[in-house]
């Protein structure tokens, strides 16, 4: 048995080209590593939202064309979309990069809560992936060029993740078509590989109108907007208790009148609903939406609604995940420094009881394959072509994502490193697969034998435009 492995590990070496073999691809991530920490903090410093992340992109697309790709702006419709690409014939390897921050959660650097005055915050850490994909993908350029390896190195920037779904419209134009494989990473407070899946979800914008008039004076004449919403709420609340487990709804008050004693002729709620089975997000909504048409024949009001973003779960791909824990392994955890494990050490103070020691930032988690509850857009993509991720501890031990531990932690020295150490993930998982032609051939054997044989692809946003006003 051994020695059939080590002609199988010298049949692989013998079908790479010798640089390829000799050559240092961790060196190249580690000549970035200035790169990667001055475009994270620039972008964190920029916190912009949704299909507004015009600097954002900007200086991603700047970075990339002075390192030779080709770039391509304003795809699918989306002005801050973007696709670069170098390289020529062999496998098209994809890596994406987000970059949208999210509106009302904000935080200076600093490890006691200290709100900053932008009103918008990188708390999930899209700064982190727009700078590490960004360093991965010139990394992999530059190791393609000196190995002479064939194929092609694109980096694709999404915007609006948050809520926008940016990549389910850029699925939806077949931007990822002849992608052979993408990677994806995301911020964490661990290091891991899992094949984590993910919740589909959609949302919208429920708009009540009604009349308005003097609350006291003349309270027979109006019909209040906002009394509608608090109807459409009771009812929801009321309907959560009659969906399976994996069920998952909330909702945010957008507007809701601006004094008591003025009955609000507008009021809006917004909503998200999520499941890990795409169909029972559609079941679903079409309950919640009986509910806003209830509430509003129940308070003499009108109602319309318009869906925002939906996403499909996340398609794991274990024989790409399996790898890709390999090459997590292989690079091992987090190490702080003396300052920055004192900066930590005052973040993890504020989650009291539910602090976890720091050193988990040194371990990578155990392989499985699991159900993540949060939503992603890359779940789109995973639909498309073969996808695998990966996750660091950008962030403290015990930190959430969407809150000001996480957006601080974001624009310091440990998202930075979180950040590079991502990078050099991503970029073993890519010289992986440009190199292993019978390793692509098993992805896109499990991929086709998920999806089925009669799959077609449906988004649950169904056919409308990019809501590039959503965040505005």
């Amino acid at each position: 048995m051994r020695t059939t492995a080590v002609f199988a590990s010298l049949a692989m070496a013998s079908a790479v080209p010798l640089a390829a073999q000799t050559a240092d691809p961790l060196a190249e991530v580690a000549a970035q590593e200035e790169r990667t920490d001055r475009v994270a903090k620039q972008i964190w410093d920029w916190a912009e939202l949704g299909y507004l992340e015009t600097r954002s992109s900007g200086l991603l697309q700047d970075e990339l064309t002075s390192e030779g790709f080709t770039v391509e702006a304003g795809i699918a419709d989306i002005p801050t979309a973007f696709l670069a690409e170098w390289g020529e014939g062999g496998p098209v390897i994809a890596i994406l990069a987000e970059y949208d921050a999210l509106p009302g959660i904000s935080q200076t650097a600093s490890a006691t809560r200290e709100q900053s005055e932008h009103g918008a915050g990188h708390a999930c850490g899209h700064n982190l992936f727009a700078a590490g994909s960004l360093t991965a993908a010139i990394a992999i350029r530059r190791w393609l060029e000196q190995t002479g390896t064939p194929g092609r190195i694109r980096l694709y920037g999404t915007p609006a993740e948050e809520g926008g779904s940016g990549k389910v419209y850029m699925t939806r134009a077949a931007m990822f078509d002849d992608v052979d494989i993408a990677i994806h990473w995301h911020a964490d407070d661990e290091n891991s590989a899992a094949a984590r899946t993910s919740l589909a979800n959609r949302s919208a914008k429920f708009r009540f109108r009604g009349v308005s008039a003097h609350a006291a004076g003349a309270p027979e004449r109006g019909r209040s907007a906002l009394d509608g919403v608090e109807a459409m709420n009771m009812m929801v609340n009321m309907m959560r208790e009659h969906t399976s487990m994996d069920t998952r709804i909330h909702y945010v008050i957008t507007e809701g009148g601006a004094a008591p004693n003025v009955i609000p002729d507008f009021a809006e709620v917004f909503y998200y609903v999520r499941h890990s089975d795409a169909d029972e997000v559609r079941a679903l909504w079409t309950r919640l939406e009986a509910t806003a048409k209830g509430a509003a024949l129940g308070t003499g009001t009108e109602v319309d609604w318009e869906i925002i973003h939906g996403n499909n779960p996340l398609l794991v791909n274990e024989t790409l995940a399996r790898v890709m824990d390999r090459k997590l392994r292989s690079l091992g955890g987090i190490e702080y420094t003396p300052e920055e494990r004192a900066w930590a050490e005052t973040i993890s103070e504020s989650f009291g009881e539910n602090a976890i020691p720091l050193e988990e930032a040194q371990r990578v988690q155990p392989y499985s394959k699991t159900l993540g509850y949060g939503s992603t857009d890359v779940g789109d993509v995973s639909w498309a072509t073969p996808t695998v991720g990966v996750r660091t501890a950008t962030w403290v031990p015990g930190t959430s994502a969407h809150s000001w531990q996480a957006v601080a932690a974001s624009g310091h020295s440990i998202g930075q490193k979180g950040a590079q150490h991502a990078a050099k993930a991503m970029t073993l998982m890519a010289v992986e697969l440009f190199t292993n032609p019978e390793l692509r051939t098993q992805a896109r054997a499990e991929f086709d034998a998920s999806r089925g044989a009669d799959y077609e692809y449906v988004s649950l946003l169904g056919d409308r435009d990019p809501p590039l006003d959503y965040r505005k």
